[in-house]
């Protein structure tokens, strides 16, 4: 028998022993069922993508790469999210292909390969990128992804290090204005600076709408946005009924929560800047809301970078009014566009199997813009002298980039000298696109993207 206390204590004993077991078990079985489902992934992604998946575990197995290709070949970089709105980044990845293949993956003798990095819209995994491509002597550029806040916060470290970013999508405005006249990043892509003029133009002119909510994500692109909205809602002489703030991987009551928020403050319009992630939630919380307490979104571009159209299904969008930024070329409007049809037949060409018909571009904005960028990016290395050490040829394409001779034709439009020096007074030196390419669109009932008048 045991004394008073005793059979209590040796209880509590075989108890932990029993809770850590448990706890090793599950530990051992998770790490083992993880390892599993990174397998499958890196398999998967292997047949979309015709190379290696990222995977937590192991650095060295990052990179996904063309294979068969000569040990003097030149590399991009696509450094992108491929998890959370992977859409845009493998969008991005079949333009830049769909380009190249155009000149055989060859320029001036030299093959150029692929390497595809996964950031997963993290700051610190996209740093990592940049120091990987500075340490490769055989890196021309680094195409970026959907997300700008790992942009905006390595602006200095880009630029100090002479890293040549080609942005085909992430739309903060500070991103190609770094003060110095060596500017390192180029944009094929809205610019905030004007996709703030831009819809709240379309939702007061033409459609009269007269007190919006700004509703933005807490991060330096929902920043930039509140400043380009205010002021262009200033110029309309327009008051904001409110703004409010909102995290990544919100909850749909934390959604509501705001959306009503946004009905009690009189508004008759939300503007929205977040991604496919957040968007989701938003939308799916406003078409559960009663009709009495929803209002009509507009939205910035980052919802169509993911799969938001197929989990916001045309049922449900059938509940919700919403119409989002976009550039000025769809391939659903394109009609018999000569280099749209053929761009198209390439890529159906390319992609087989998951490409059959113009909807199955996923986030068609990646591909579009850095198909664009990439034909831009060819004209400026056929330019260059491809035998010199790495970083000569990074400063001379840098600079050709600037100097590009005669016109290159792409999806959006034909681009005479879509790059100049950067200065203070010519602050859109590094924009390709100007706000005449900036229209309003919404989906379709096949998930397609239609263009706005």
């Amino acid at each position: 028998m045991f004394k008073r206390g005793e059979g209590m204590r040796y209880r509590n004993i075989l108890r932990i022993i029993f809770i850590s077991l448990m706890i090793l078990l599950v530990l051992i079985g998770c790490g083992s069922k993880s390892e599993t489902k990174q397998v499958k992934e890196i398999k998967d992604e292997s047949r979309e993508s015709f190379s290696k998946e990222v995977t937590d575990n192991d650095e060295n197995k990052l990179e996904k790469k063309d294979e068969n290709l000569e040990s003097d070949s030149l590399k991009l970089y696509i450094s992108a999210d491929r998890t959370g709105t992977k859409e845009s980044g493998i969008a991005i990845e079949q333009g830049i292909r769909t380009a190249l293949s155009e000149v055989d993956y060859t320029v001036n003798g030299k093959k150029i390969e692929i390497l595809i990095l996964d950031h997963r819209g993290s700051t610190p995994r996209a740093n990592t990128h940049l120091e990987k491509y500075l340490e490769d002597d055989k890196a021309l550029a680094v195409f970026s992804g959907l997300h700008s806040p790992p942009l905006l916060a390595s602006l200095d470290f880009i630029n100090e290090n002479e890293i040549l970013v080609l942005d085909p999508w992430a739309a903060a405005a500070p991103i190609t204005r770094y003060p110095s006249e060596e500017n390192w990043v180029f944009r094929l892509s809205i610019d905030d600076s004007k996709a703030g003029y831009v819809i709240s133009e379309y939702a007061v002119k033409k459609e009269d709408f007269e007190r919006p909510f700004l509703l933005l994500e807490e991060t330096g692109w929902g920043e930039s946005n509140e400043r380009t909205m205010t002021s262009a809602l200033n110029d309309f002489s327009v008051d904001i009924a409110g703004t409010a703030w909102f995290n990544w991987n919100l909850g749909i009551n934390e959604a509501k929560m705001l959306l009503r928020q946004a009905k009690e403050s009189d508004a008759d319009v939300i503007f929205f800047v977040g991604n496919a992630p957040e968007g989701k939630k938003f939308a799916k919380a406003m078409s559960e809301l009663e009709e009495k307490e929803r209002l009509p979104i507009r939205s910035h571009w980052g919802i169509t970078g993911g799969d938001f159209p197929e989990v916001i299904s045309k049922d449900i969008r059938a509940n919700i009014d919403l119409k989002f930024i976009q550039t000025s070329f769809s391939f659903t409007g394109m009609g018999d566009s000569k280099i749209g049809n053929k761009v198209f037949d390439i890529a159906k060409n390319l992609y087989p199997d998951s490409i059959k018909k113009v909807e199955d571009i996923k986030a068609p904005t990646g591909f579009i813009h850095s198909y664009d960028l990439t034909k831009i990016l060819i004209r400026a290395l056929g330019q260059s002298d491809l035998d010199s050490d790495i970083n000569t040829i990074r400063l001379e394409l840098r600079n050709n980039l600037e100097n590009i001779n005669g016109k290159v034709e792409g999806l959006i439009k034909t681009y005479d000298k879509p790059f100049t020096v950067f200065t203070e007074e010519n602050p859109d030196a590094h924009e390709a696109l100007n706000i005449m390419d900036f229209v309003m669109a919404k989906y379709g009932e096949n998930n397609e993207i239609i263009i706005l008048p």
